[in-house]
This record gives C-alpha cells, structure tokens and sequence, in this order.
C-alpha cells in the first residue's frame, strides 16, 4: 500500500467504520505514513508555531509561575521539572533560563521529558546540553516527589470520540467510513450511552459533543500524584469549559483542510475540554480556566516585553512587538489558548491564576 488512504480503506473494509478516535491515531502516529512519523509539525518548517516558538516570554513565565508554586510549597529539596510534548525543547529552555537565579530550584530539580519519538529526544538533548535529562512515554511508575509539570499544545492532538445526540436520550458516534471518492464521516446507529447521561441536560437534538479519553488519562495520572506528593502542573492549550460542538480541525501546508481529505498529510487536533480535564484529576484541584492573554499580562508579560525591547531596533523590534501582540491579543492567541493548572487540595493557585469551582 502507497498511502495512509489505502491502509485505512483496507481496514474498513475489513472491520468496519473507524471511530474518530481511531482515525486520528492513524493520520497522526501510523508508522509508515503517520503526520507526526513523516514530516516537522513544528516551527517554521511545519503547518503550525507554538508559543515557545514565538518568543521567549511565554516560556519565562511559565518557569517563574512554576518556581512560585514550588516555594509556595516549601521549596522541597528533590521534584520533577517535566514537560509534556516538548517539541524542539525549545519552551524547556526558556523555563531553565528563568529560574536558574531562583535559590535553590535547579538544584533540587530533576528534568524529566516526556516524549516518544527517538527524532525529537535527539532535538532536545541538543537544546538542553549541558543538563541531565531524562525522558519517558507516560507517567507510570514516577518517584514519590512532587511533580512541576507543563504542557503546551500537547492535549489538543489527543483522540478524541464524537457523539451526534439524537432522539431523546439517545446518542450516535460519529466514524469514518468509505466513500465514492475516499473516507466520509458517517454516523453509527443511535444508542443509550449511560457515561454520556450528564450531557443530557445542556444538549439538545443534533449536537455534537467530544470525549477526549485520552486526555483525561493524562489529567487523572498528574492529578493523582499533585494530589499525593504535591507539585502543580500548567496546562495551556486552546478550548474551553464543556464540549459542544464539532471541533476537529486539520491543518495542511499552514491552511485549513478539510480533515477527511489527506489522511497523514495534515495535522489533526481537537479543541480541549477543559470541564472534563478538571474532574478527570481529582483528587487534585482546578483552578478557574483562564485565557492566555491574561494569564500573561497578570505575570507582566508587557514589563518583560518593554525591557526586551530597549535593546531592538529596526525589523527585530517590529518583529518582538508583534509576538507581544500574537501572544495577548484577544484576537490572536490571546483568547483562543485557555490555562487551567492542578494543584494539592488546598494549595494556593499559581501566580496568575484564581481557585476554580468545587465539583
């Protein structure tokens, strides 16, 4: 089989209607003809630019936040310093580079990157020379220390399921089957889905709403150990507070596409929902979801931008005032990004964040 299309073709055919779920794995990680296996997503190469990537504020106050949090707790002599997805390494960087002056954070930091790809280890050991890193797939089996962690842009590129509501209490799962001219979404055949009965109250017939598995995996195994060993953890990524509505989008040559047309040669990612991230990682505490404008501007994102640029003139200026505006812009990334951080029950908030709802 020549492409990812044919592949999956082949497998419909064989068991039947993929569920979105499944089809984003594909297009994403397949081996062979996979989006994230065959070509750089990230950066001025790839279809999208992340905000480590756009200055290096965001990546400053991120670690500062993080340190704060750290002395909020007493400053434990040993934690893990991770990130999820880091990409080129490039927002662990700008994290290390902030808080090397704060007294005693780096020597009692272990740097742990979580990330599966053999190419970008060799990326990111090359950016963070000069550290001791380490690396993994997943969370399991962590020491029992607490756990400073970011994610940027990681849950968006998570499956996700999609369910259509349909007559009364019932639900169908949106799949991808076959068409005359390639894959065509579809829809299963309505069913009750007792898991889905809380949506039941604020859909009504013909909506869509998302399940994102696995990223409430991912909130339930940092929940569990913020809440057991303490730690915060900072997640920033674009959506919103409870799923509603078809948000999967493709991104292809830096342009919308249509997600169903090129399986592996775009890239896929859903909007997050927040609400379920939240109550996936209980025991630990939410705080209220905020846009990355504010959080930004209430770390003093314009003072850090504004001492920046008295050493720019020319293009370089133009060029730092313009990721200012793309990063805190309402309508740049602005509003768009949203952050929500997991704490210790009872555990002050990082620094420009407020205590969220109580579920």
């Amino acid at each position: 089989m020549s492409t990812l299309q044919e592949k999956l073709v082949a497998r419909i055919t064989q068991d039947g209607p993929l569920g979105i779920d499944a089809y984003m794995r594909a297009c994403l990680l397949d081996p062979d003809f996979g989006y994230y296996a065959t070509r750089p997503s990230i950066g001025a190469e790839g279809d999208f630019i992340t905000a480590p990537e756009i200055s290096q504020m965001f990546g400053e106050l991120m670690g500062l936040a993080l340190a704060q949090s750290w002395m909020d707790q007493g400053a434990p002599s040993a934690f893990l310093l991770a990130e999820l997805g880091p990409g080129r390494g490039t927002l662990m960087a700008d994290i290390l580079r902030a808080t090397r002056h704060v007294p005693g954070f780096h020597a009692a930091m272990r740097i742990l990157l979580i990330e599966a790809s053999p190419r970008l280890r060799e990326i990111q050991r090359a950016t963070l020379e000069g550290f001791d890193l380490a690396w993994r797939e997943d969370l399991a089996g962590l020491p029992g220390i607490p756990l400073f962690l970011v994610a940027n842009e990681f849950l968006d590129a998570l499956p996700i399921r999609q369910f259509r509501r349909a007559e009364g209490d019932l639900w169908e799962e949106r799949r991808v089957d076959r068409g005359l001219q390639g894959l065509t979404p579809c829809y299963g055949e309505p069913a009750p889905l007792p898991a889905l009965d809380y949506r039941l109250g604020d859909t009504r017939q013909g909506d869509i709403i998302e399940i994102g598995e696995a990223a409430q995996d991912w909130a339930r195994a940092i929940g569990a150990h913020v809440a057991r060993h303490g730690g915060a953890a900072l997640l920033v990524d674009y959506g919103g507070w409870r799923s509603l509505g078809d948000t999967l989008q493709a991104l292809r040559h830096k342009a919308p596409a249509d997600p169903f047309e090129a399986p592996g040669q775009a890239d896929l990612t859903a909007h997050v929902d927040f609400a379920e991230i939240a109550r996936a990682a209980l025991p630990a505490s939410a705080t209220r979801l905020e846009t990355q404008g504010v959080f930004l501007e209430r770390l003093g994102i314009t003072a850090r931008a504004q001492a920046l640029a008295k050493g720019l003139s020319g293009a370089a200026l133009d060029a730092h005032i313009a990721a200012h505006r793309r990063l805190t812009h309402p309508e740049e990334m602005g509003t768009l990004f949203k952050i929500l951080a997991l704490t210790p029950p009872g555990q002050r908030p990082p620094p420009g964040l407020e205590p969220g709802i109580r579920f």
